[in-house]
Parts: C-alpha cells; sequence; structure tokens
C-alpha cells in the first residue's frame, strides 16, 4: 500500500514562508555577499526545518492526546530491559494460573461479588417441602441428613419513600387552671433542618451522595425523584445543598482546615471550574477549585476543597496562612510565593513531559532516544520508591539517601549534558522543566513523610473532575463554594473509611441540636473520628453470625 503521509511543506506556515521569500529576493552583489548570503540561506533552511519538526511534533502530540492511548505506562519491552525482570523471575516449572472447572464450566468464587460495603442481608430460602417423606426404594422413613448451599443470588428491592410526620403533645395543668392560670407543657420535638422546609437529613444526604459521589446532576434526579412520587425540583434541591452546606457542613470545613494546617506535610493542586453568575466576569471565563490535603504522616487524612475565581498563588497564600512545613506541587510558578514553605516536586509531572517528548514512531530494538532515557531515570526512582514504601520512617530515608541519591546524580549529569546540546519541540520543553524545578525535586529526601509526586492530590481532585463531565458548571459563586464542602466531606469520609452518605446523613441529623455555635468544642464529635460518628457506624454495622 503507497504511504500518503506527506511532510508538509514550508509554503503550509505562512510565518516561515514570508521570511524565507524576503531573504531569497535579496541579491548578492560581490563574493563575499554571496557567501554571507548563501550563509543566511544555510541558517534559514535550518531553522525552517527546526520549525517544521516542531509543528509536526505538537501536532502529533494533540492528536496522541485527542485519539491516542492516555496511560503513561511504560511498554513491557522497556521495563524488562530496564530491570531484568525476565532473568529475575524466570521459573522453568512454575504452575499455570489457571481456574477450577467442573464439568466444562469455569467456576468463580460468587462470595466476593457479594460483599458489597459490609451491608448484604441474608435470607435463607428452605426447600424441604419437595423432600419425599418415604424411601422410593423401600419405602421406609426417611431421616434428615445435612443441608446443602445450592447457590447465592442478590435481590433487589427498590427504595422506599416514607413521609414522617412529627406530633407534639401538649399537656396542661387543671388545678393552676382552676385559680385562673392556664400552664401547658409541650413534648420536644427535634430541630428542622431548615426552617419552613420540607428537607429532611436523609433526603438532603441522598442528593449530595448521588450529585457528588456518583456525579449525577439535579436534573436527572429531579426525573428520578418523580418516578418515585416525590415532586421535588431541580431549584429546590439546589437551595437545600446551598443552605445546609452554609448552615451546617461549613462549620465542619473550617474545623477540618484548622486540624489540617496543623499537620506538617501537605500535597495541593487545583483544577478550572466554570461559575455563570460570576461578579465582574464573563460567564465562560475560568475559575478554579483548589484541593488541599494531608500527606503520608500516619495520622487522619483531610481532603479539602476551596473555590476561588482565579489561579494566583495568593489564594493558596491566604489558605495556608502560617504553614512553613513541606507542600508538595506541581511546576505552577504561582506556587513561588509560598516562601514559608519547604517546596516539594512532582517526579511524576518531570515523566510525564518525557512521555510527551517520545518520538510515534521510535525504534523497540534501536538505542534509546533522550526522552526515552529521561523516561527511565523516573521509572528507576518510581521502582525504588515502590520498593521501600513498607519500610519505617527511619529505614525509608536511610534507603533513600542511600540508593536514591545515586540516580539522582546520574539524573542530573545526564540533563546538563542533554542541555549543552541544541534541543527543540517537547524535548527542549520536557528538560527546560525539569532544570527549572530543580530545587525543589530532591526536598523529599529530607523527610520520609515526604512523597515523590503530587498524586495523592491529583487523586484526591479527580473525582470532581469526573463529575464536573456531567453538571459542567456552578449557576452561582455560593453554588460553587457549597460544592466544594461537599466534596472536602464526601472525600474525608471515603479517606477515613466511611460511607459518604451514611458520613453526610449523621451530620445533618446530629448538627442542628448539636449548639455547636456556643460550644465550639462540640464539632469535634462529629469529625469522621470523632465520638458521635463511631458510635452511629457501630450502631449501622451488620451483625455476623
Amino acid at each position: 500500500m503507497r504511504n500518503t503521509t506527506r511532510r508538509k511543506s514550508a509554503a503550509q506556515y505562512p510565518r516561515i514562508a514570508t521570511g524565507f521569500a524576503e531573504l531569497l529576493g535579496k541579491q548578492p552583489v560581490g563574493e563575499k555577499e554571496k557567501d554571507a548570503y548563501i550563509q543566511e540561506l544555510q541558517q534559514a533552511v535550518q531553522q525552517l526545518l527546526a520549525e517544521v519538526r516542531n509543528m509536526d511534533e505538537f501536532l502529533a502530540l494533540l492528536r496522541k492526546k485527542q485519539y491516542g492511548r492516555s496511560s503513561e505506562q511504560t511498554p513491557k519491552e522497556e521495563q524488562l530491559g530496564m530491570f531484568n525482570e525476565a532473568e529475575a523471575s524466570y521459573q522453568e516449572k512454575a504452575p499455570e494460573p489457571v481456574q477450577k472447572s467442573r464439568r466444562g464450566w469455569k467456576k468463580r468464587n460468587a462470595k466476593d461479588e457479594l460483599k458489597l460495603a459490609g451491608k448484604v442481608e441474608y435470607e435463607d430460602i428452605q426447600t424441604d417441602h419437595a423432600v419425599q417423606e418415604r424411601c422410593p426404594e423401600c419405602g421406609g422413613e426417611m431421616k434428615f441428613l445435612t443441608r446443602e448451599l445450592v447457590r447465592e443470588v442478590p435481590e433487589i428491592i427498590p427504595a422506599k419513600v416514607i413521609i414522617r410526620r412529627y406530633w407534639r403533645d401538649k399537656y396542661f395543668c387543671p388545678a393552676c387552671r382552676k385559680k385562673g392560670k392556664f400552664i401547658v407543657v409541650e413534648s420536644s420535638v427535634p430541630a428542622p433542618l431548615l426552617n419552613h422546609s420540607m428537607a429532611s437529613a436523609s433526603v438532603v444526604s441522598e442528593v449530595m451522595y448521588q450529585k457528588y459521589v456518583n456525579a449525577v446532576p439535579l436534573y436527572r434526579q429531579e426525573e428520578i425523584w418523580r418516578s418515585q412520587g416525590i415532586g421535588f425540583s431541580r431549584t429546590t434541591m439546589a437551595n437545600w445543598i446551598i443552605r445546609c452546606s452554609e448552615d451546617w457542613l461549613e462549620p465542619v470545613w473550617e474545623a477540618l482546615h484548622r486540624a489540617l494546617l496543623k499537620r506538617d506535610v501537605l500535597h495541593v493542586d487545583e483544577t478550572t471550574v466554570q461559575v455563570l453568575k460570576e461578579p465582574d466576569k464573563a460567564s465562560d471565563s475560568r475559575s478554579y477549585m483548589w484541593v488541599y490535603r494531608t500527606g503520608n504522616d500516619g495520622l487522619r487524612p483531610i481532603i479539602l476543597f476551596e473555590y476561588q475565581p482565579g489561579r494566583s498563588g495568593e489564594y493558596a497564600e491566604k489558605f495556608l496562612g502560617d504553614f512553613q512545613g513541606y507542600l508538595h506541587t506541581d511546576g505552577y510558578a504561582g506556587y513561588n510565593r509560598l516562601g514559608k514553605v519547604s517546596r516539594c516536586g512532582c517526579w511524576a509531572h518531570v515523566r510525564r513531559k518525557f512521555v510527551e517528548a517520545i518520538p510515534n514512531m521510535a525504534a523497540v530494538d534501536g538505542p534509546p532516544t533522550p526522552a526515552q532515557q529521561g523516561r527511565r531515570y523516573c521509572d528507576q526512582l518510581f521502582a525504588k520508591e515502590n520498593e521501600i514504601m513498607k519500610l519505617e520512617p527511619e529505614q525509608r530515608q536511610k534507603a533513600r539517601l542511600e540508593e536514591e541519591k545515586t540516580i539522582l546524580r546520574a539524573f542530573w549529569c545526564w540533563l546538563d549534558e542533554l542541555s549543552a546540546q541544541p534541543l527543540a519541540g517537547q524535548l527542549k520543553k520536557a528538560v527546560e522543566y525539569a532544570q527549572g524545578q530543580r530545587p525543589y525535586l530532591e526536598n523529599y529526601l529530607k523527610d520520609p513523610r515526604c512523597q515523590i509526586s503530587n498524586n495523592w492530590a491529583e487523586n484526591a481532585i479527580r473525582p470532581f473532575a469526573v463529575g464536573r463531565k456531567n453538571w459542567l458548571f456552578s449557576d452561582t459563586v455560593r453554588g460553587a463554594k457549597a460544592s466544594a464542602v461537599v466534596y472536602s466531606l464526601v472525600e474525608t469520609a471515603k479517606a477515613n473509611g466511611l460511607h459518604p452518605r451514611d458520613y453526610l446523613r449523621i451530620l445533618l441529623e446530629e448538627l442542628p441540636d448539636l449548639d455547636f455555635r456556643t460550644y465550639p468544642e462540640r464539632l469535634d464529635w462529629v469529625m469522621p473520628w470523632g465520638k458521635y460518628v463511631k458510635e452511629r457506624f457501630q450502631e449501622a454495622a451488620p451483625k455476623t453470625e
């Protein structure tokens, strides 16, 4: 088959073609001018070819991002060549991982599939009514031998909506009434979640759970509720989210914020969000959702989202306040204004830059390209980190200084030699990025609680990015701030092993009667590790035989 792919000509790039045409229009006068003219032409041709290569490389990168694989994993053949896994793991008579079979059918363990978050109830179905009471052979009386489990199948019971009506009893004193006094005593009623509203903790927590965990927009939830006979509009549900967030959940967010700033190791990242009705900004302008989370310090994890209208480093500076510990970031220049912290650079971003610079047609059996070599250095660092992460902090710190220091020294020497060569395209960007982040990329060696990458923050912000694909934007600033608060509590609950729907419901049930504004210390009771939460989750835990 004839290859129809052709390299673009210089005439297809107007800026380059115009400058080259101007140069061709010059007419040399003498021999010296002719030699200088030829040299200028050669330089112009080299610049033109470099520009064409850059544009072709950029176009290939765009095509890869649009249509190619999003995985950044190193191909297996390169991994084997780098780590010698074939020689290290080869066994001549290793058993094959086969599944047991019965009568030609492959058998799997179905019990693991039925363990759904520990909330599965079991119902036993007896079939002894079909057993014959007399022996079909001799007619004698049959006696019980044993009971055999035939199969286990799940059954789904659709959700049920219950309208709870709160009645209040009133009592009066007949003796006082005879004396002309009418004394009335009323029974106490739990405080409402929202005044003059039919919102309940179970309904609002379900709405929040569906939107911020399952990424179901409110207009879809409106249809789901209607199918169950309840006419909750999307406007009503949006008001519930905002009001409950401001009245009850935001104080919990603030308490978590104070606890987070007491830690020594943090991670931070940010992503875009669109807010339609933001003052002094167009509806299609970008705002940002920031995420801050605790590091690998062995304490309770905290994940906080914060909405801000921009990406300036001043927002992170304001949020962090007097924090002076280790902060894991990417290469965004806005973090440079955080002078009080010790920034830890992200090797995952360095690796990603080299991955983007790898040519699409790189030979598998040939010598590695500079971009592949840079990725291999990063792979070696991550492989060492995986080996030592299970060690105790002191042993981990010792192993880092003994083993990873050597890899880092070799990488920087290789990078300095590569920087002295003429570079272009994505490889040049990768080298410049690594050199620019050099002051921060080795700071993780200073403390065993620090990590080699900022992947924890990127993983924490991913649920927000997934949900954004469904609900697309926030209507108002209040809505964006409420989303940040709910996402914070949802992700913090998940990080602490709690079911987010149950945790939200506990908060909305307990906080209206907690009087935490008079006694702020009571907020500690409803933290993901607080006594109220522990008691409620222990009550809800299924009983096992």
